[in-house]
């Protein structure tokens, strides 16, 4: 049975394949059956007037009688999507960034030769078309074209209308298609786009400074990752691929500019899932004279404001559930989340022993030299990161694994840092930051040794950002908050690569 599907498979293949063959042959015959009637193939010699949608817009509840009385005629341009033929006259869709509009192209009134070149246009084709308005028998606002010219010529034939773009890897790796073939992607990237000038205009309006920095580093650090390397040959040196912009943005606010922001691109050499991306997208401010705590407070604005401004309203769904982001979010600590979440109980926490012993019992592997803190972080991902479907501060991490973070006044074990979840995903990292450089240097070292005992993702001795320390940093806190995670919530995405137009992918196989 199940050779005799892969021999259907492959033979439904190879028709397919055939058949492209045959649309991809026919296309060209058209194309030079067009040369040789003296058609331009690609002019670019015309003007657009109006979108599909602001004629719509103006007069998509007009009757047929009304439209006759206006003389204006409209220009548009875009893609064939359709083309129904009657003879002497056929209805086309015509797509363009704004949506869809019907043309009517009628011999008589384009004239003979125009319509006989018309005859050899396909779907996918780019044309102009010009015409007053009318409404069909059916109430679908419709351009009676006076004028139809072609000014793209497609090769290669869109998917069949009635399946459309439908492969998930295919859509991905072809995204020019699927943007074609499917308008809800399409308004997903405009909701991105919204949602970033939102978060620009809500940081500007608090006084933040935009700045760039660096995405090429001869030392890569401001975050625990593993980078992707380069080498520049002038310079003879090897740089990394910033992981994080952090220690860059620091030694402005140690230069004085007391509040920066950059919407930066940054780059880890890891795994890729449904939420992770090698290259992403993130937004980090820093704030001079503030505190983590400051921060949250920030935070529930900066995200409920952009909510407002996509949905109108605090409530949205999810991927099925719905998410509640009405004011004040639930905080917890790292410990404080585990034994709500699971059935550890708070000795487990305290004694490294124990929490070794639970992390191995529910198939966590432990390091003999693991520190207490990275355990328990390790415990809190497994058991409790999943059950933060609302918005959840996680806060109180360890020193162990927060090398920027400025230590607890009240347990020097943890520091003042938070983490933002919603829908058991992390959106933001947060901390108050270490600005004493006797400390910083010594959580370095702490990272060095880690690295020497094979971590790869570990931070490096970083003397330049040490010094810059030693000028004097004032007190300060500062965020990172993951743009793609942002937009998948508010876009009910359920992978990043819904979010990101191009998204990395392996190799296609030969």
């Amino acid at each position: 049975m199940e050779k005799d599907i892969v021999k259907f498979a492959l033979r439904l293949r190879g028709y397919l394949m055939d058949e492209k063959s045959e649309l991809l042959r026919k296309r060209k015959e058209k194309i030079e059956s067009l040369r040789s009637m003296g058609v331009e193939l690609y002019p670019n010699d015309v003007r657009v007037t109006a979108t599909t949608k602001s004629v719509i817009d103006r007069f998509g509840d007009m009757d047929n009688e009304d439209l006759k009385e206006i003389e204006e005629k409209f220009a548009l341009a875009g893609r064939l999507m359709a083309i129904r033929n009657f003879g002497k006259a056929a209805f086309v869709n015509i797509q363009d960034r704004d949506g869809r509009i019907q043309g009517y192209i009628a011999r008589d009134k384009v004239g003979r030769d125009i319509y006989a070149i018309f005859k050899k246009f396909d779907v996918g084709d780019i044309v102009f078309i010009s015409g007053n308005l009318l409404k069909t028998r059916t109430g679908e606002l419709t351009v009676d074209a006076d004028e139809i010219r072609l000014l793209s010529k497609s090769v290669r034939p869109l998917p069949e209308k009635w399946h459309g773009l439908t492969d998930v890897e295919a859509r991905y790796r072809q995204r020019h298609i699927d943007l074609i073939m499917n308008p809800a992607v399409k308004e997903v990237f405009y909701t991105r786009s919204r949602i970033i000038k939102l978060i620009r205009d809500f940081m500007q309006g608090r006084d933040f400074l935009e700045v760039e920095t660096p995405m090429m580093q001869p030392m890569a650090g401001g975050a625990v990752a593993r980078p992707f390397k380069t080498y520049h040959n002038t310079l003879d040196m090897d740089l990394y691929l910033r992981i994080a912009p952090e220690l860059y943005l620091k030694r402005l606010i140690v230069g004085g500019l007391e509040r920066v922001f950059e919407i930066n691109r940054n780059f880890r050499n890891e795994g890729i899932s449904t939420f992770h991306n090698p290259e992403f997208t993130m937004m980090e401010f820093y704030q001079a004279y503030a505190t983590y705590e400051d921060l949250m407070v920030m935070t529930e604005e900066m995200i409920t404001f952009v909510a407002m401004e996509i949905f109108g309203s605090l409530k949205f769904d999810y991927q099925g559930t719905e998410i509640d982001l009405h004011r004040p979010w639930q905080r917890l600590t790292v410990k404080e989340a585990v034994l709500k979440y699971s059935d550890v109980t708070p000795d487990v926490l305290e004694d490294r022993t124990k929490a070794a012993q639970y992390a191995i019992s529910i198939d966590l592997p432990v390091e003999d030299d693991e520190p207490l803190g990275k355990i328990i972080v390790a415990i809190f991902e497994e058991v409790a990161e999943d059950s933060l479907i609302q918005p959840t501060f996680i806060t109180s991490y360890p020193v162990e694994v927060s090398p920027l973070s400025r230590k607890s006044t009240d347990n020097s074990g943890f520091t003042d840092r938070f983490e933002l979840h919603i829908y058991g995903k992390e959106l933001a990292n947060a901390f108050s930051e270490l600005n004493d450089p006797e400390d910083q240097r010594n959580r370095f070292a702490m990272q060095l040794k880690e690295r020497e005992a094979g971590d790869k993702e570990a931070h490096e001795m970083d003397e330049d950002y040490i010094g810059a320390l030693e000028y004097g940093m004032p007190p300060t806190a500062g965020e990172g908050i993951g743009i793609d995670r942002l937009v998948m919530l508010f876009t009910d995405s359920p992978s990043i690569r819904d979010v990101i137009l191009f998204p990395h992918m392996r190799a296609k196989a030969k």
